[in-house]
Protein backbone atom coordinates (compact mmCIF):
# COMPACT_ATOMS: atom_id res chain seq x y z
CA UNK A 1 0.00 0.00 0.00
CA UNK A 2 1.46 3.36 -0.99
CA UNK A 3 1.86 6.25 1.44
CA UNK A 4 -1.05 8.31 0.12
CA UNK A 5 -3.44 5.37 0.43
CA UNK A 6 -2.27 4.69 3.98
CA UNK A 7 -2.87 8.31 4.93
CA UNK A 8 -6.36 8.42 3.40
CA UNK A 9 -7.36 5.08 4.93
CA UNK A 10 -6.17 6.17 8.37
CA UNK A 11 -7.98 9.49 8.07
CA UNK A 12 -11.18 7.75 6.92
CA UNK A 13 -11.16 5.52 10.01
CA UNK A 14 -10.43 8.40 12.37
CA UNK A 15 -13.06 10.65 10.78
CA UNK A 16 -15.62 7.86 11.11
CA UNK A 17 -14.86 6.97 14.71
CA UNK A 18 -13.89 10.36 16.17
CA UNK A 19 -15.42 12.83 13.74
CA UNK A 20 -13.76 15.15 11.24
CA UNK A 21 -13.50 18.10 13.61
CA UNK A 22 -11.93 16.08 16.39
CA UNK A 23 -9.29 14.47 14.19
CA UNK A 24 -5.97 16.30 13.90
CA UNK A 25 -3.39 15.93 11.18
CA UNK A 26 -0.96 14.72 13.82
CA UNK A 27 -3.36 11.91 14.70
CA UNK A 28 -3.61 10.96 11.02
CA UNK A 29 0.16 11.03 10.67
CA UNK A 30 0.61 8.75 13.68
CA UNK A 31 -2.11 6.32 12.62
CA UNK A 32 -0.82 6.07 9.05
CA UNK A 33 2.84 5.77 9.98
CA UNK A 34 3.67 8.61 7.61
CA UNK A 35 6.17 11.35 8.33
CA UNK A 36 5.18 15.00 8.52
CA UNK A 37 6.96 15.60 5.21
CA UNK A 38 5.06 12.79 3.53
CA UNK A 39 1.74 14.09 4.82
CA UNK A 40 2.54 17.60 3.56
CA UNK A 41 3.63 16.21 0.20
CA UNK A 42 0.28 14.57 -0.46
CA UNK A 43 -2.04 16.91 1.42
CA UNK A 44 -1.10 20.56 1.93
CA UNK A 45 -3.91 21.04 4.45
CA UNK A 46 -6.68 19.19 6.26
CA UNK A 47 -9.30 20.30 3.73
CA UNK A 48 -7.47 18.53 0.92
CA UNK A 49 -7.38 15.38 3.04
CA UNK A 50 -11.09 15.67 3.79
CA UNK A 51 -11.89 15.85 0.08
CA UNK A 52 -9.79 12.75 -0.57
CA UNK A 53 -11.56 10.84 2.20
CA UNK A 54 -14.99 11.82 0.86
CA UNK A 55 -14.00 10.49 -2.54
CA UNK A 56 -12.72 7.18 -1.16
CA UNK A 57 -15.62 6.67 1.25
CA UNK A 58 -18.18 7.53 -1.42
CA UNK A 59 -16.73 5.04 -3.87
CA UNK A 60 -16.58 2.34 -1.18
CA UNK A 61 -20.16 2.82 0.00
CA UNK A 62 -21.54 3.00 -3.52
CA UNK A 63 -19.61 -0.10 -4.62
CA UNK A 64 -20.98 -2.00 -1.64
CA UNK A 65 -24.53 -0.88 -2.27
CA UNK A 66 -24.35 -1.50 -6.00
CA UNK A 67 -23.15 -5.04 -5.35
CA UNK A 68 -25.95 -5.78 -2.90
CA UNK A 69 -28.77 -4.12 -4.80
CA UNK A 70 -27.81 -5.60 -8.17
CA UNK A 71 -28.88 -8.99 -6.81
CA UNK A 72 -32.36 -7.85 -5.76
CA UNK A 73 -35.10 -9.40 -7.88
CA UNK A 74 -37.82 -9.85 -5.24
CA UNK A 75 -39.19 -8.10 -2.17
CA UNK A 76 -37.46 -10.79 -0.13
CA UNK A 77 -34.21 -9.73 -1.79
CA UNK A 78 -34.87 -6.16 -0.68
CA UNK A 79 -35.34 -7.49 2.86
CA UNK A 80 -31.99 -9.24 2.63
CA UNK A 81 -30.41 -5.92 1.66
CA UNK A 82 -31.99 -4.46 4.80
CA UNK A 83 -30.75 -7.38 6.90
CA UNK A 84 -27.15 -6.89 5.74
CA UNK A 85 -27.24 -3.22 6.77
CA UNK A 86 -28.73 -4.04 10.17
CA UNK A 87 -26.23 -6.82 10.78
CA UNK A 88 -23.33 -4.48 10.08
CA UNK A 89 -24.78 -1.79 12.32
CA UNK A 90 -25.46 -4.30 15.10
CA UNK A 91 -21.83 -5.44 15.14
CA UNK A 92 -20.85 -1.94 16.29
CA UNK A 93 -23.81 -1.53 18.66
CA UNK A 94 -25.36 1.14 16.46
CA UNK A 95 -22.36 3.41 16.94
CA UNK A 96 -20.85 5.89 14.47
CA UNK A 97 -23.72 5.89 11.95
CA UNK A 98 -23.22 6.15 8.20
CA UNK A 99 -19.75 7.22 7.06
CA UNK A 100 -21.21 9.58 4.46
CA UNK A 101 -24.01 10.82 6.69
CA UNK A 102 -21.62 11.64 9.52
CA UNK A 103 -19.39 13.69 7.23
CA UNK A 104 -22.40 15.43 5.72
CA UNK A 105 -23.58 16.55 9.15
CA UNK A 106 -20.19 18.01 9.98
CA UNK A 107 -19.18 19.48 6.66
CA UNK A 108 -22.12 20.46 4.47
CA UNK A 109 -22.62 23.88 6.07
CA UNK A 110 -18.89 24.62 6.22
CA UNK A 111 -17.36 23.58 2.92
CA UNK A 112 -19.23 23.82 -0.37
CA UNK A 113 -16.95 21.40 -2.17
CA UNK A 114 -17.56 18.77 0.50
CA UNK A 115 -21.30 19.42 0.40
CA UNK A 116 -21.39 19.06 -3.37
CA UNK A 117 -19.38 15.84 -3.35
CA UNK A 118 -21.53 14.31 -0.62
CA UNK A 119 -24.73 15.42 -2.36
CA UNK A 120 -23.52 13.62 -5.48
CA UNK A 121 -22.80 10.48 -3.48
CA UNK A 122 -26.24 10.51 -1.90
CA UNK A 123 -27.77 11.17 -5.29
CA UNK A 124 -25.97 8.15 -6.72
CA UNK A 125 -27.08 6.03 -3.73
CA UNK A 126 -30.65 7.16 -4.22
CA UNK A 127 -30.44 6.26 -7.90
CA UNK A 128 -29.29 2.73 -7.04
CA UNK A 129 -32.41 2.32 -4.90
CA UNK A 130 -34.62 3.83 -7.59
CA UNK A 131 -33.11 1.52 -10.22
CA UNK A 132 -33.81 -1.44 -7.94
CA UNK A 133 -37.45 -0.45 -7.54
CA UNK A 134 -37.79 0.11 -11.28
CA UNK A 135 -36.43 -3.41 -11.81
CA UNK A 136 -39.00 -4.81 -9.38
CA UNK A 137 -41.74 -2.94 -11.20
CA UNK A 138 -40.54 -4.17 -14.58
CA UNK A 139 -40.45 -7.74 -13.26
CA UNK A 140 -44.07 -7.41 -12.16
CA UNK A 141 -43.20 -7.55 -8.46
CA UNK A 142 -44.46 -4.01 -7.92
CA UNK A 143 -47.50 -2.46 -9.54
CA UNK A 144 -47.07 -0.40 -12.69
CA UNK A 145 -48.31 2.80 -11.02
CA UNK A 146 -45.62 2.96 -8.33
CA UNK A 147 -43.35 5.99 -8.17
CA UNK A 148 -39.81 4.53 -7.80
CA UNK A 149 -38.28 7.96 -7.26
CA UNK A 150 -40.60 8.78 -4.36
CA UNK A 151 -40.24 5.35 -2.77
CA UNK A 152 -36.45 5.33 -3.27
CA UNK A 153 -36.14 8.74 -1.66
CA UNK A 154 -38.21 7.59 1.30
CA UNK A 155 -36.15 4.43 1.66
CA UNK A 156 -32.87 6.33 1.71
CA UNK A 157 -34.30 8.85 4.18
CA UNK A 158 -35.43 6.00 6.45
CA UNK A 159 -31.97 4.46 6.26
CA UNK A 160 -30.14 7.68 7.09
CA UNK A 161 -32.55 8.61 9.86
CA UNK A 162 -32.26 5.09 11.20
CA UNK A 163 -28.48 5.43 11.34
CA UNK A 164 -28.81 8.59 13.45
CA UNK A 165 -31.34 7.05 15.86
CA UNK A 166 -29.25 3.89 16.22
CA UNK A 167 -26.16 5.96 16.92
CA UNK A 168 -27.88 7.84 19.73
CA UNK A 169 -29.51 4.71 21.16
CA UNK A 170 -26.34 2.62 20.80
CA UNK A 171 -28.69 0.00 19.42
CA UNK A 172 -29.64 -0.94 15.85
CA UNK A 173 -33.33 -1.46 16.70
CA UNK A 174 -34.47 2.07 15.67
CA UNK A 175 -32.70 1.64 12.33
CA UNK A 176 -34.39 -1.72 11.81
CA UNK A 177 -37.78 -0.23 12.62
CA UNK A 178 -37.29 2.72 10.26
CA UNK A 179 -36.29 0.44 7.38
CA UNK A 180 -39.14 -1.95 8.13
CA UNK A 181 -41.65 0.88 7.90
CA UNK A 182 -40.23 1.97 4.54
CA UNK A 183 -40.16 -1.59 3.20
CA UNK A 184 -43.71 -2.21 4.41
CA UNK A 185 -44.77 0.83 2.39
CA UNK A 186 -43.01 -0.51 -0.68
CA UNK A 187 -44.55 -3.91 -0.08
CA UNK A 188 -48.01 -2.35 -0.07
CA UNK A 189 -47.50 -1.83 -3.81
CA UNK A 190 -46.84 -5.51 -4.40
CA UNK A 191 -48.60 -6.64 -7.57
CA UNK A 192 -50.23 -9.50 -5.68
CA UNK A 193 -50.57 -9.54 -1.89
CA UNK A 194 -52.63 -11.43 0.70
CA UNK A 195 -55.87 -9.88 1.98
CA UNK A 196 -57.44 -10.14 5.41
CA UNK A 197 -59.85 -12.80 4.13
CA UNK A 198 -57.07 -15.01 2.83
CA UNK A 199 -57.53 -14.13 -0.84
CA UNK A 200 -55.21 -12.13 -3.04
CA UNK A 201 -55.66 -8.50 -4.01
CA UNK A 202 -53.88 -6.68 -6.81
CA UNK A 203 -51.89 -3.62 -5.84
CA UNK A 204 -54.07 -0.54 -5.62
CA UNK A 205 -57.20 -2.51 -4.77
CA UNK A 206 -58.87 -2.39 -1.35
CA UNK A 207 -60.89 -5.03 0.41
CA UNK A 208 -64.27 -4.52 2.03
CA UNK A 209 -62.40 -3.88 5.30
CA UNK A 210 -60.41 -1.05 3.72
CA UNK A 211 -57.03 -2.79 3.90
Amino acid sequence: MDTRTRIVDAAATLFYVNGVGSTTLDAVRTASGASGAQLDQHFPDKTALIHAVIDVQSRAVLAREEGRLAEVRTLAGLRRWRDALIESNTRQDGSYGCALGAMSTELSDKDERSRTALAQAFGDWQQLLVDTLVRLRDLGILAAEVDPLKLGTGLLAALQGGYVLAQNARNSRPMADALDMALDRIGSFSERRPTATGGVARAGETTSRGL
